[in-house]
């Protein structure tokens, strides 16, 4: 089964130096109906403007992803973690016991364009912690390559919860496969351009819900980008 989430239902905040769409209900967007999927709890697509920051502010009991997709990123946070995030750096934070942190676009004169995720950690309480790993274009090019993952393989950056994240930069006519086990649950979302999901079309911004597939087939119509969250 796949339950598509139109971009044009998506919440939306616009502050004037963000302007954000919520795949799921996040800050005074709120639907009962899109409250998350299995342990993905948010996927904000903000669009910063240049100069603008997040001030610091506190969060806690969440693994928290940002992946920026044009533009960049500065990050600091109280565990001393200082940082730049660029397109193709997965940076997360596990907020455990409670972190504080701030997020600023990286120039003055052009926007920032990221993907802000929240999962659910495995429990609550664990050790904050900070960690930010690049994933080179050519790597993603055609491929799903694993950038999040509980246990680190292929050189992913850990997440404290049973869930893979792939991403995807796809050229037009490009096909990518990935097997779904029995039981698994997977959650697709369209981050540029367009592609068609097990035949179904999808656009900028579109998300998808899967379950009881066995397989997922991509294929872009036009250059895209795509993450798969694969999904206990």
């Amino acid at each position: 089964m796949i339950q598509l989430r139109p971009a044009a239902e998506r919440g939306t905040t616009n502050i004037g130096w963000l302007d954000s769409k919520h795949t799921f209900s996040f800050n005074h967007y709120y639907d009962p109906k899109h409250m998350g999927f299995r342990s993905l709890r948010v996927i904000n697509d903000d669009l910063v403007a240049p100069g603008g920051k997040f001030g610091r502010h506190p969060h806690a009991n969440m693994e928290i992803l940002t992946w920026v997709l044009s533009g960049s990123v500065v990050h600091e946070d109280s565990t001393g973690s200082r940082g730049t995030i660029r397109p193709g750096d997965a940076q997360k934070m596990s907020a455990g016991t409670g972190i504080y942190h701030s997020e600023a676009n990286g120039s003055t004169t052009e926007p920032l364009h990221l993907l802000q995720i929240w999962i659910q950690p495995e429990r609550d309480g664990l050790e904050p912690e900070y960690g930010q790993t690049h994933f080179p274009a050519e790597e993603r090019t055609n491929r799903l390559r694993l950038i999040a993952s509980p246990d680190g393989r292929d050189g992913s950056i850990v997440i404290h919860q049973d869930a893979s994240i792939y991403n995807s930069l796809l050229t037009p006519g490009t096909r990518v496969e990935q097997p779904l086990d029995p039981g698994r649950h997977a959650w697709v979302q369209v981050a540029t351009g367009a592609v068609t999901l097990n035949g179904k079309a999808l656009r900028k911004g579109d998300g998808a819900a899967i379950s009881g597939e066995p397989q997922l087939q991509l294929e872009a119509s036009e250059t895209s980008e795509v993450l798969v969250f694969d999904l206990g």
